[in-house]
């Protein structure tokens, strides 16, 4: 079993979770780093994410033993970079590609795994609420729940607000809901406008 952890932590900016998903690489000086390059780290970011995948799978508790971040570890990178190869396409991102994925492929591995079932849960004396199951533990369930709900994102007008971050060495993506938004974070927006004005500064050419 691959026990190693990862220096390199997630940004966690409260976007659906397809785009959080897609979030799990970070940009540095010359090179991308994968948040999700060991069954420790694919371990520390589903309990990251619990709260978030307890609310909207309807379950009533949530537990992510390491055994179960193991099996679901390949699943979980795979439905990232096909998340971001077609976040690339959507936003006709100008970065460099980090995801080797084909845009056929990208869309089988999210209908393959988009294998959840939504149920009805409504107790006689309470009231009715909506959950999803999906074979196997609740690291699967989560990886079903957010490859349907990509498939709703893509599939709808979410996609059409989808931005890449353009701030330098930034490889993020965000939901722009605000007009004036124009970038993932405000760190990313204030590096943005530093450059900028180094480069106003600067004589042309140098």
């Amino acid at each position: 079993m691959d026990t190693s952890t990862s220096s390199t932590i997630a940004a966690i900016l409260g976007e659906p979770l397809p785009v959080e998903l897609m979030n799990t690489v970070r940009g540095g000086r010359g090179e991308v780093r994968d948040a999700l390059d060991g069954d420790v780290a694919v371990h520390a970011w589903l309990n990251a994410m619990a709260e978030r995948i307890l609310a909207e799978s309807g379950a009533q508790t949530i537990r992510f033993p390491l055994e179960d971040a193991r099996i679901v570890a390949g699943d979980l990178r795979a439905l990232r970079d096909a998340l971001r190869c077609l976040a690339s396409e959507v936003t006709e991102d100008p970065r460099p590609p980090t995801s080797g994925t084909a845009h056929a492929q990208a869309v089988a591995t999210i209908n393959t795994l988009a294998r959840i079932r939504a149920e009805l849960v409504w107790p006689v004396d309470g009231e009715p609420t909506r959950t999803v199951t999906a074979r196997g533990s609740q690291a699967r369930l989560t990886v079903g729940l957010i490859a349907r709900q990509a498939v709703d994102f893509f599939g709808g007008q979410g996609r059409h607000q989808l931005r890449a971050c353009l701030a330098s060495h930034c490889v993020l993506y965000f939901v722009k809901e605000h007009p004036r938004r124009e970038w993932c974070t405000p760190k990313c927006g204030n590096r943005a406008r530093v450059k900028r004005h180094y480069d106003r500064q600067s004589p042309a050419g140098s």
